[in-house]
């Protein structure tokens, strides 16, 4: 139930609620001045709100600190978690219990922390989860990279040193750790440690095989024609020992009538 007393209080404090009969705010909850909350917005427990913030539609925030001047994106849940200042949440990300967004730090679309420490002004715009991982400072999570923090068993962590640029659609199986500045170029499935500054590729090498698409459309009557022309090669090459000992023969009987002639 909506209690309009406690949103008056909110707004009389300098909050502004730009659809106050959609917006559901706990009575433990503290939001600071010049903070705008949209419509839909659902804030729970002993939640704590900056100053200067925005808080976009269909946000749900429960027990956690967000900083002054952040910016959340509308459709975001985070649960038991920390958003420094200037931080920037979203759209669709969600920020499980443990997590914590340091200053000036990033997640973006469909990107999951789950207790995880974002360094400052590292960022992880797209489609990423990131689980039991300590990330420096400066660092960029390409889209598509997943932490492999568990086995089936156990959980393992993964730590991500400062300025490190991990490329789009990357595994890190941890237990690992990515040195400080060290590249992991993209599509790359890492399982041992990077050492600081260098470049880490884990992934197939590329084959073209030229001509595939073209035969690919011939009839199937003409691709079976090609094995049959292939099966002939190999008997060619039996008949050719037999051809050899032939002419040994030959040589033989040669040799053998020129000595006749000599004696």
């Amino acid at each position: 139930m909506i209690n309009p007393d406690r949103l008056d209080a909110l707004q009389a404090a300098g909050v502004t609620l730009l659809d106050p009969s959609t917006t559901f705010i706990d009575d433990g909850v503290a939001i600071g001045r010049g903070t705008v909350i949209h419509p839909g917005v659902t804030l729970e427990g002993r939640t704590r709100i900056g100053a200067n913030c925005r808080i976009r539609s269909w946000v749900r925030i429960t027990d956690s600190v967000v900083g002054d001047k952040v910016l959340v994106n509308d459709s975001c849940v985070i649960i038991d978690s920390r958003v420094d200042d200037e931080g920037r949440v979203g759209p669709f990300s969600h920020l499980r219990p443990g997590s914590h967004m340091r200053a000036g730090s990033r997640v973006g679309n469909y990107v999951e922390l789950k207790k995880t420490v974002l360094g400052e002004g590292s960022k992880a715009n797209h489609l990423a989860y990131l689980g039991d991982s300590t990330i420096g400072a400066g660092v960029n999570v390409g889209a598509g990279t997943i932490t492999c923090n568990y086995d089936g068993e156990k959980k393992h962590p993964t730590v991500i040193e400062d300025g490190v640029f991990i490329g789009s659609d990357s595994q890190l199986i941890a237990p690992v750790r990515i040195g400080a500045g060290a590249y992991v170029a993209a599509g790359s499935s890492i399982t041992n440690d990077v050492p600081p500054g260098a470049l880490a590729i884990a992934r197939g090498r590329q084959r073209n095989v030229e001509g595939w698409v073209e035969r690919r459309k011939q009839k199937p009557e003409d691709r079976s024609q090609k094995p049959e022309a292939r099966s002939q090669k190999p008997e060619a090459r039996r008949q050719k020992p037999e051809d050899r000992r032939q002419k040994t023969g030959d040589r033989r009987q040669k040799t053998g009538d020129e000595r006749q002639k000599t004696e």
